[in-house]
């Protein structure tokens, strides 16, 4: 059959660059990547032929063969599970565009040490071009499991690769690195050395469910190797913690991972009873990149009696839970189960939320027993985790358990609800809050003015879920959650507050103003009103106590929901000088038309103060020009 050749396309050319030319501190990472590819393989047969017994495939003998040829400076890792057919290597392989190339080559230039770059390659599933790291050529032969026919892949990782169709190719895929000269000063990468194999192997894939076998090595001083399993096999969810290390834990975390750091947290279940089942979870030290993109892939790994089903179980944890990575090995569950399956399934909704009141149990447990643990939890999930209390009412009281939030009260600046509810004062009856984009704009929002002179705490909420989730939960032990941002407020009265009567009086020497102002603002505000909650600031913008914020309309928008705009209520500090000579110039005059623009200035004032921008911003930029230059 003719050769044919193609060239990469130019993300891959980019990422062979690198692979090729940077520096590494551990090389090692490439065959943990090329066996972890291989263990999927087998996986995927086992699980083909379980569901379609006339498979032309044999499944007798299923493992993984490490060959060394120490002439020939050649390693070769070799499955025979399901493999590829040739319009799949040239997808899989000739192309990385499923592989968030562009965003991985934008975090390894910016990785500034190899422990970083070594968690990057398995995190992008760009595992296969790691061997470039070590080899001048890669070649891959390949024959997809029930077809006659084969394909040999070939690169020098040179911008360009072969495709060949073969009669001879065995079942499975075999990769062979001709590896770079060998560098005398540096044996600890020879990776033609049995020593070395071994070493990657035990440290990496000991926990691998199928057999890697080192079947042999030619050439060089003769030394002795295989038919020999370098890996124990061992299922660790299965073991008791007693048996297991915890670096074994963190490599099998690292494996289904894909990550190059320790775990935060490790949690294990074992359930026995009429439904019998084993769990091993992993709480990740860090975000992924993608946590809150469309496409994240989540869930665990669901395996039936130690033989693997699928990755990305989402039918196992709520989606607010999806930075959990782990397995699930269930007894009684059908082998042809499908994902259409698992979402009616009574088992899997049972372990469901069993899984889930232990992943919440053990964050309690950080929270109660590590304060520092649990920080770094809070930092890289919390606001994922506050999506469980809009779309998991069964489990809100332990998620509330578990939240804390940023607060005006003391110096570091966290609470919880519930401790939250234990400082108020007498005669404080609802929590306070506020939403805003950013730290910086909540501490410098005119809203806090009056809580702040009055030592009032209010929680600062920044992620975009606080907008819909204090609305889900509504209130904390009898206490309302509010916005400090809407309706009226009544903070209570103090010893140089004004009497009632002088309360009277000011809104009636600002009636006129503020009918005045409503009626120039009509497109956009409902009501022009005195303010209780400012004390520096001369006006702000305040909605509806059941009204739509600003931030959720536009959330709902962003998700293709049409809602109406919802005018706001704008409020004036009557002790503000602007506010004063504003009701003075209105009384004075007859003809009001020269003091539009000064409450058009006001207004927009207000919707700069909460992060807003202007109706027209450069009509708002002559207005404040003019202004301006009449000050001088």
């Amino acid at each position: 059959m003719p050769t044919e050749t193609f060239e990469f396309q130019v993300e891959a050319r980019q990422l062979l660059q690198l692979m090729i030319h940077s520096v590494y501190s551990n090389k090692d990472v490439f065959l943990r990547e090329l066996v972890s590819n291989a263990s999927d393989a087998l996986d995927k047969l086992r699980l083909a032929k379980l569901r379609d017994d006339s498979l032309d495939a044999d499944v007798s003998d299923l493992h993984i063969e490490l060959e060394i040829d120490k002439d020939a400076r050649t390693l070769t890792v070799r499955d025979n599970g399901v493999g590829m057919s040739y319009d799949e290597v040239g997808q899989l392989i000739g192309t990385i565009a499923n592989s968030g190339t562009a965003q991985f080559l934008r975090e390894l230039k910016e990785a500034q040490d190899g422990a970083g770059t070594e968690g990057l390659i398995g995190q992008f599933g760009v595992g296969f071009y790691s061997g470039f790291m070590v080899a001048d050529e890669v070649t891959l032969l390949t024959r997809r499991a029930g077809e006659g026919q084969g394909t040999r892949w070939t690169s020098r990782g040179e911008g360009t690769y072969t495709l060949e169709r073969v009669d001879d190719a065995p079942q499975g895929t075999s990769v062979t690195l001709h590896l770079k000269p060998a560098d005398p000063d540096n044996q600890l990468h020879d990776y033609t050395s049995v020593w070395k194999i071994k070493e990657i192997v035990k440290r990496y894939s000991d926990f691998i469910t199928w057999p890697v076998r080192l079947v042999g090595e030619t050439g060089g001083d003769g030394e002795a190797a295989g038919p020999e399993t370098l890996n124990s096999m061992k299922a660790l969810w299965a073991r008791s913690r007693e048996e297991v290390s915890e670096e074994e834990y963190h490599e099998l975390y690292k494996h289904i991972g894909h990550d190059w750091r320790e775990p935060l947290q490790t949690i294990q279940l074992q359930a026995e009873g009429t439904f019998e089942y084993q769990a091993l979870l992993f709480v990740p030290s860090h975000a992924p990149h993608d946590l809150f993109t469309q496409n994240f892939r989540h869930g665990l790994q669901l395996y039936v009696k130690r033989v693997f089903i699928m990755d990305d179980c989402e039918a196992l944890l709520p989606s607010y839970l999806r930075f959990v990575k782990g397995v699930v090995d269930a007894q009684d569950l059908s082998l042809n189960v499908s994902r259409e399956i698992l979402q009616q399934d009574r088992h899997i909704r049972m372990m469901q939320r069993r899984l889930t009141k232990k992943v919440l149990a053990s964050v309690k447990s950080m929270m109660t027993g590590d304060a520092e643990r649990y920080a770094t939890f809070w930092r890289e999930f919390g606001a994922v985790l506050k999506e469980g209390l809009v779309t998991d009412p069964d489990n809100r009281d332990a998620l509330l358990a578990v939240t804390s939030f940023a607060t005006t009260h003391g110096d570091d600046g966290t609470t919880t609800l519930k401790q939250y509810v234990e400082r108020m004062p007498e005669g404080q009856d609802d929590i306070w809050f506020i939403t805003g984009e950013s730290r910086e704009s909540i501490d410098n929002s005119p809203h806090m003015e009056a809580f702040r002179e009055r030592g009032i705490e209010v929680l600062l909420l920044t992620d975009p879920v606080d907008e819909m989730w204090v609305d889900a939960v509504g209130e904390y032990e009898g206490k309302r959650l509010r916005s400090i941002a809407k309706g009226e407020v009544d903070l209570g009265a103090r010893e140089d507050d004004r009497s009632e009567d002088e309360r009277e009086q000011q809104a009636e020497e600002y009636a006129g103003l503020l009918d005045w102002m409503r009626e120039r603002l009509e497109e956009d505000v409902k009501e022009v009103r005195l303010s209780t909650r400012l004390t520096v600031s001369p006006a702000c913008l305040v909605a509806d106590a059941n009204d739509l914020t600003p931030a959720l309309e536009n959330m709902y928008r962003a998700m293709g929901q049409e809602v109406p705009r919802t005018k706001r209520i704008l409020e004036l500090n009557p002790d503000h000088a602007l506010v004063k000579g504003l009701n003075e110039a209105y009384g004075e005059r007859e003809d009001r038309s020269d003091l539009t623009d000064t409450t058009e200035l006001l207004y927009s004032l207000a919707v700069l103060a909460e992060g807003g921008r202007p109706k027209d911003p450069a009509r708002f930029v002559r207005l404040m020009a003019d202004r301006l230059e009449r000050t001088l």
